[in-house]
């Protein structure tokens, strides 16, 4: 139960700092907050993360504990530098409103974002893929829906790159940490 409650909040976290929830918010506020664009986020949010704890429980048992320990060490990595080197996407002058091409933007942008990475690290670390997934599952969506409620006051209101570089260098810290910890180097 661990696992999920730090997939939960590092997802939360996460997504709050992320590229996603703003995209969410700019769709919100200029298309309105229409329950199709909240029920994509859900779901996008479910498969995202699924397929990252699906890949997780299926790469750890080929992975030795020491390779596993290097594997989170670099997820933890490419986490913090996509928060950190991460751009916002523009939004197109007049975007869709279909709900297909929307959920494809959010489902592919949510399956590389650093909340994915973290899912696929936590899974491979604890063995328990499937509360982490739930855990990230409630996370980022809980983000999200956030960001959706906000609409086009959540970038006017957040300190958002604040909140990029904070996340970005904590995760980047921690990478470090966890491989000096695989290599032998920390006790």
């Amino acid at each position: 139960m661990s696992a999920f409650f730090l997939a939960f909040l590092s997802c939360l976290g996460m997504t709050f700092a992320g590229r996603e929830q703003v995209l969410v918010a700019r769709l919100s506020g200029r298309l309105g907050q229409g329950r199709g664009l909240l029920v994509l986020v859900w779901l996008s949010s479910i498969g995202t993360s699924a397929l990252a704890a699906w890949l997780a429980k299926s790469m750890t048992p080929l992975l030795v504990p020491t390779a596993r320990q290097l594997f989170v060490g670099f997820a933890l990595g490419l986490a913090g530098l996509d928060l950190l080197l991460g751009r916002q996407r523009r939004l197109p002058v007049e975007p869709t409103r279909s709900l297909g091409a929307i959920g494809l933007v959010l489902f592919t942008g949510q399956l590389t974002d650093s909340a994915r990475f973290l899912i696929l690290a936590l899974s491979v670390l604890t063995g328990a893929p499937f509360w982490v997934a739930s855990g990230g599952i409630i996370g980022s969506g809980a983000a999200l829906t956030v960001a959706w409620m906000a609409g086009e006051f959540w970038e006017k209101r957040l300190p958002l790159r604040v909140f990029q570089y904070v996340a970005g260098g904590l995760f980047l810290l921690a990478s470090v940490m966890v491989l000096l910890f695989a290599k032998g180097l920390v006790d």
